[in-house]
């Protein structure tokens, strides 16, 4: 089973809250995401009309696809309840706040799920120390193996 991350997310934003949601995909969306060809570049979440879509998130064409094969950057509507979606748009009016895909993955039903967080950005000082975090975690790491 593929685990696709969106490494970058990390990087730019600060993850306040998490959420998963079902994908509506076609049969051959399925089948490229099972073999990990899925890229989360210029990708983003929004809400409209009480739905909330992924736009711009790319799943490469299924190989043995016929001419009913997908389109790779196609428009997905996400799956959340009622409830989940109002909380996100409150949070999503506050100044700051945006919605991001984070991870696709396979549940143990074997349903594909993508973890949206809802996030703020990081400014460039931000990043230094999330960087020089990390690399302390990974020296302290080194010294204690």
């Amino acid at each position: 089973m593929a685990e696709l991350k969106n490494r970058q997310a990390y990087h730019d934003y600060f993850i306040d809250t998490k959420f998963e949601a079902g994908m509506m995909l076609l049969g051959t969306e399925v089948k490229s995401l099972r073999g990990g060809r899925a890229s989360f570049n210029d990708s983003y979440c929004l809400v409209h009309g009480g739905e909330i879509w992924v736009k711009s998130l790319h799943i490469t064409q299924y190989s043995h696809g016929t001419v009913n094969n997908h389109d790779p950057l196609r428009d997905r509507k996400l799956l959340l309840e009622k409830r989940e979606i109002r909380k996100i748009e409150t949070r999503l009016k506050e100044k700051g706040y945006t919605l991001i895909p984070l991870r696709i993955f396979f549940n143990s039903k074997n349903l594909a799920k993508l973890e949206i967080g809802l996030a703020r950005g990081k400014k460039l000082h931000d990043k230094r120390d999330s960087i020089r975090q990390k690399d302390a975690e990974r020296e302290i790491k080194r010294f204690l193996k």
